[in-house]
């Protein structure tokens, strides 16, 4: 899997995530989940809170092959004051 690749939204508290996954095993990966990590952090720097979200990975992928899926990410308008911003930075695949 890729590194997440972020651009803005158009609120201030959603993002677009954008994943590329390559399947370098020998048989299909044929389903599993994609949980994201979406940190609300503030002009200092200082990580506040983190969101998680959970996804269908983007299956079939036939061995040697690789698939790019995005996702809007958004977390609670409250949370994320003036001057605040989101990071989606972790991220964690569960393959079945």
């Amino acid at each position: 899997m890729s590194e997440p690749r972020r651009e803005p939204a158009e609120d201030r508290w959603c993002e677009r995530v954008t994943l590329t996954f390559t399947n370098t095993g020998g048989r299909a990966a044929t389903g599993g989940t994609v949980t994201l990590g979406t940190h609300i952090v503030d002009a200092l720097d200082i990580d506040w809170w983190t969101a998680t979200s959970t996804h269908p990975l983007p299956a079939p992928i036939a061995p040697g092959r690789a698939v790019e899926a995005t996702w809007t990410v958004c977390v609670d308008a409250w949370r994320v004051w003036p001057g605040m911003r989101i990071e989606t930075r972790d991220v964690t695949v569960d393959w079945s």
